[in-house]
């Protein structure tokens, strides 16, 4: 586990996977947490490369090939949350505030391309700030995909006490028996799934793709999870333009919790090839996402 901190805030970083752990200001968490010696439960804070959520069946193809990739959701026969959640990572820079890791995905079944991953956590006034790189660095072109799992929580309040606000304008339906897209992005206008003024999340049951997250004046991403006065926000870059948000009655310790998911593309994107970002052999790409404490005054 790598700590960092800033003033009243810290945050924990874990070396396998490089998953964000805590995040705390002033005593107050943010994000949902597990113990030094417990592997995340239902995935969180997990760094997804190089797709988020599933793929199809494991299989997908490039340049005419099938891959077929491990099936890590053997119940449903998809391949899940990438290949980086349960690697070790080395660590490139440790401050104070600021960690920095790194790790390769090397050629292999089901994923022909080489891939160096980066993550950087660093703490400011503005909180924590989350920086994703990928560079190719084999001889293969390829797509790829970013996502991370954080269970952002409104301080100590109930999570069905909260409010959620999102900027997504479209909802993917899924096969809600293997949980991959069922058709294409519709608007929410109108719908149970109209979340942009907000809606409180007593009785709201989700695991569910949003699409048409649009940016704010700031050209940021903004979702929120506001109790009363207070609350936690997750912004994030325009590459984010997906988020997966998902409610558990069972997170540990907590009971019922929200994963709220930027993700670059949405599920099956391997094989859909909606917003997959590619890179040719020596080029690199990069962006952010960040989790912040917020008013409930402030309108988010």
């Amino acid at each position: 586990m790598l700590g960092i901190s800033y003033e009243g805030a810290t945050a924990v970083i874990t070396t396998v996977g490089a998953g964000l752990r805590s995040f705390e200001v002033d005593g107050v968490p943010y994000v949902e947490t597990f113990g030094a010696d417990e592997k995340p439960p239902m995935s969180a804070g997990a760094v997804l490369v190089p797709w988020p959520n599933r793929t199809a069946g494991a299989s997908w193809v490039l340049d005419g090939v099938v891959q077929e990739l491990e099936v890590t959701e053997p119940a449903r026969g998809n391949a899940i949350h990438g290949l980086v959640r349960r690697r070790p990572w080395s660590v490139l820079e440790h401050t104070g505030s600021l960690v920095s890791l790194q790790t390769l995905i090397e050629p292999q079944a089901g994923w022909p391309a080489a891939l160096r991953v980066t993550v950087s956590y660093a703490l400011d006034d503005r909180g924590l700030t989350v920086t994703h790189g990928v560079k190719n660095v084999g001889d293969v072109a390829t797509p790829f995909g970013v996502g991370t799992h954080p269970y952002p929580r409104a301080g100590h309040a109930p999570t069905d006490s909260c409010r959620l606000t999102l900027a997504a304008s479209t909802v993917l339906p899924l096969d809600v028996e293997r949980m991959v897209p069922s058709g294409v992005a519709v608007p929410v206008d109108g719908t149970e799934f109209d979340f942009r003024k907000g809606r409180s999340l007593e009785g709201v049951r989700l695991d569910t793709p949003f699409g048409g997250c649009e940016p704010a004046g700031d050209g940021l991403i903004h979702h929120s999870l506001v109790a009363d006065d207070f609350g936690v926000e997750v912004w994030a870059d325009p590459a984010f333009s997906w988020v997966q948000v998902y409610t558990p009655d069972s997170y540990p310790g907590r009971g019922r919790a929200v994963a709220v998911e930027p993700m670059t593309c949405p599920p099956d994107a391997l094989n859909s090839g909606v917003d997959l970002i590619w890179v040719s052999p020596g080029e690199s790409w990069g962006a952010r996402w960040g989790i912040r404490p917020v008013s409930g005054a402030s309108g988010l």
